[in-house]
């Protein structure tokens, strides 16, 4: 006896085999009308089976799930999304100057958010941005350091060509912020090693670039040739025309630096050879007619000087650059150190620096040059004490000040004593304005020197002034005389020996 329980699959294979069969008989037979022939209604238990022979059978018609079933995020529910980052962007960009925390909060908000396709991913950067920017607007430089460290896992679903972009912007933003060199010191060691931990070696070495532009500025001149070593070795392997060209021009200022002149002339040269195997940036070839006008100044020729930083000046002026100021100061020293004060005012009539007459950097330069003018060492004095922030902070204006300054003193030194024969030492102190020390050390210099001839009777307390020696032609040419006579009595001597 058989179970009803095998009866039943029994008879569920039969229908199966039938139904099977017709449907290859319908196969083999052609189709002569557009729709689908109306077959026969089964019963329950072959409706079934018949399914999933048809699910089975290539040929057979099945009924898909619609989409929405499928995935619950549609297009308009991704177009609604992206939209609310947009508007949330916007009322942070639209209360950023009013209210910096609310805006703040929901930048962060929008950074924390995870981008679902690349229109929010460029929110995401966008937001970063504008971050960075409301930092360095308030001066916040431990906020935009968190914000670098924290927006790299952010950055590591970006491109690295990108990822490069970010960073530079951010510590741009950083270096902006005044007294920021220790923060920005230490975000560039992290974020070296980061870079070097996620081997993007590109990004590496322009962080490493920027770290020696921060030692540079700090006066840190030994880590800082350090790191300018291990960059150009690895540079010139690359074959990276650009950054080298930066690296070879940051080494010729901290050469400069350290007083090493020749290293800074060879370095400066470098840097141009790589800059003109490439094509130049404006920035960067600013930066070189700017280095190049430092170390003629050096050497005393103000000419080639002011002509290097006229150029920079133009270069830097046409794209609205701040530092273009820093080239007009340059300008303007060496008119004064040419001796042509009176050329300031005119040089400051140009359309170029007529937006930068009004500011106090160009009124000390204009203060400087009249107290020249005059001739006045107390005038320069005031110039020195009354703009000393914009004076003093720039070692190139600083040196060639003080060389200006000692000039000065040495022009009034000598109007004071040309009309004696002997003088006393604190009438010519109290006719410059400066100690009794202080001339008699400045006095004896000049006499050293041979500015003028004279004797320091310190026990005395007198300068006693000697004329300018004339001198004799005829000890020169007795001299010359004497020497055309060896030379006569030499070969002589040499033919004699000939003939003996």
């Amino acid at each position: 006896m058989f179970s009803p329980t095998y009866l039943a699959q029994s008879k569920c294979h039969v229908t199966l085999r039938k139904h099977k069969r017709s449907s290859e008989k319908n196969d083999r037979e052609p189709s002569t009308a557009t729709s689908p022939r109306p077959t026969k209604r089964s019963h329950p238990n072959t409706l079934k089976l018949g399914d999933a022979s048809a699910l089975a059978h290539p040929r057979t018609r099945r009924t898909r799930t619609p989409p929405a079933l499928i995935n619950p995020s549609t297009p308009e529910s991704d177009e609604d999304d992206m939209s609310s980052l947009e508007e949330r962007l916007g009322e942070a960009n639209a209360v950023v100057k009013a209210d910096p925390q609310r805006a703040e909060q929901i930048y962060k908000s929008l950074l924390e958010a995870k981008a679902a396709n690349d229109d929010e991913l460029r929110h995401q950067e966008t937001a970063l941005v504008q971050l960075g920017q409301l930092y360095q607007d308030s001066n916040n430089a431990q906020g935009l350091a968190e914000l670098v460290t924290a927006s790299r896992a952010f950055m590591s679903s970006t491109a690295k060509a990108k990822t490069a972009k970010l960073i530079r912007t951010l510590i741009d933003n950083l270096s902006a912020i005044p007294n920021s060199g220790p923060v920005l010191t230490n975000v560039l060691s992290e974020n070296i090693a980061w870079a070097r931990t996620e081997r993007r070696v590109f990004l590496r070495q322009n962080l490493e670039a920027r770290l020696v532009g921060v030692y540079l500025d700090g006066e840190k001149y030994r880590p800082a040739l350090t790191l300018i070593e291990s960059l150009l070795t690895e540079l010139r392997r690359l074959d990276d025309k650009l950054v080298l060209a930066e690296v070879h021009l940051l080494e010729s200022r901290v050469f400069r630096g350290i007083a090493n002149m020749p290293k800074a002339k060879a370095a400066l040269t470098s840097a141009r050879a790589a800059a003109n195997a490439i094509y130049c940036p404006p920035h960067l070839q600013a930066q070189l007619d700017l280095q190049s006008g430092i170390l003629h100044a050096e050497d005393k020729d103000y000419k080639t000087a002011y002509s290097y930083f006229f150029e920079t000046f133009e270069n830097l002026s046409s794209r609205d650059d701040p530092k273009a100021l820093t080239a007009l100061k340059y300008m303007l020293l060496c008119k004064i150190m040419l001796n042509l004060p009176e050329d300031v005012t005119s040089l400051l009539s140009i359309k170029l620096a007529l937006k930068f007459a009004q500011l106090r950097d160009v009124e000390s330069m204009r203060a400087i040059a009249l107290a020249h003018q005059n001739r006045n060492l107390a005038e320069f004095e005031t110039a020195l004490r009354d703009y000393k922030q914009e004076l003093s902070l720039d070692p190139t204006i600083r040196s060639h000040l003080a060389a200006l300054y000692d000039t000065l003193l040495e022009q009034n030194l000598l109007r004071i004593i040309e009309p004696y024969a002997c003088v006393e030492l604190e009438h010519v102190a109290q006719g410059v304005g400066q100690s009794r020390a202080t001339v008699e050390k400045k006095l004896s210099q000049m006499i050293l020197d041979k500015v003028f001839y004279g004797v320091l009777d310190q026990g005395n307390g007198w300068l006693v002034v000697f004329d300018e020696p004339v001198i004799d032609g005829t000890y020169d040419a007795a001299i010359q005389t004497i020497e055309q006579v060896g030379k006569v009595v030499q070969s002589l001597y040499a033919k004699s020996v000939t003939i003996a």
